[in-house]
């Protein structure tokens, strides 16, 4: 009897032991995948690629650079890295400055922490009021009203930077390093941007649009190919978020 009783309490621990540890594999399993489904929601709730943000402003580049003999693949360009692309906290809602302008736009700003390089590639922090602006729109013509116009003790300023003064947008980009920003390759990294993203098309007036619709086995290389395109042009004028197509979608293509 005592050895009976002694297998029967055996068996209830074991039987106890077991069922603690499979709470407790079960609670690791279900905390894993929660962080790995939370993790993916993160990934999916990314900012927007580089050709999407590209394609929010680049007709309006092209049009105030067409009015302001300014070069849009520059503009383009200095947005894409003054506002890592829109996603900085000085570029998003409700500020909208892509440019990086300090001051006041109609009497509104924002302070923020800056990094200052001091013309050798030696960074500091520093604090700064920047400007705050309704849309990007507005943040474009504030810029273009920069260059045009200059600063208050020299209207010329900027006047390097002109097409009329200039030979190609690399010229301009020469001219921004040291004039407008402060980083000793600022130049390097404009004209990387341009060519990585063929923004010198903006440069130039639309000659044709035309919208095409995607075929079943079409693929964004297959398409930049039959019309002579580039596949980061394709994805700027659509603004599209990845490379993946589907057959009934229609999208632009500019001449």
């Amino acid at each position: 009897m005592k050895v009976l009783r002694k297998l029967l309490i055996g068996m209830i621990v074991l039987g106890s032991v077991i069922g603690i540890s499979t709470f407790m594999i079960l609670q690791l399993f279900n905390y894993t995948f929660n962080q790995a489904d939370k993790a993916g929601s993160d990934y999916i709730e990314e900012g927007p690629t580089v050709e999407e943000f590209i394609g929010e402003i680049a007709e309006t580049a092209r049009r105030l650079g067409e009015e302001n003999d300014l070069y849009a693949s520059v503009m383009i360009a200095q947005a894409i890295l003054e506002s890592k692309s829109g996603q900085s906290g000085l570029a998003s809602s409700p500020n909208y400055n892509l440019f990086g302008i300090k001051g006041k736009y109609q009497n509104d700003s924002v302070v923020l922490e800056t990094s200052e390089d001091d013309g050798t590639g030696n960074l500091s922090t520093i604090r700064a009021e920047f400007r705050k602006y309704p849309s990007y729109e507005d943040s474009l013509k504030d810029y273009v009203n920069l260059l045009r116009n200059g600063v208050s003790w020299n209207k010329q300023f900027y006047s390097n930077v002109f097409k009329s003064n200039t030979t190609s947008y690399k010229d301009a980009t020469n001219y921004l390093t040291g004039s407008y920003a402060t980083d000793s390759s600022y130049h390097e990294k404009l004209n990387q941007l341009i060519a990585q993203y063929d923004l010198e098309q903006y440069d130039k007036p639309i000659q044709s649009k035309k919208i095409i619709q995607v075929e079943d086995g079409d693929s964004l290389s297959l398409i930049a190919q039959a019309h002579n395109v580039k596949v980061t042009s394709i994805k700027q004028w659509n603004q599209l978020n990845s490379d993946t197509l589907e057959a009934g979608q229609t999208l632009n293509i500019y001449q």
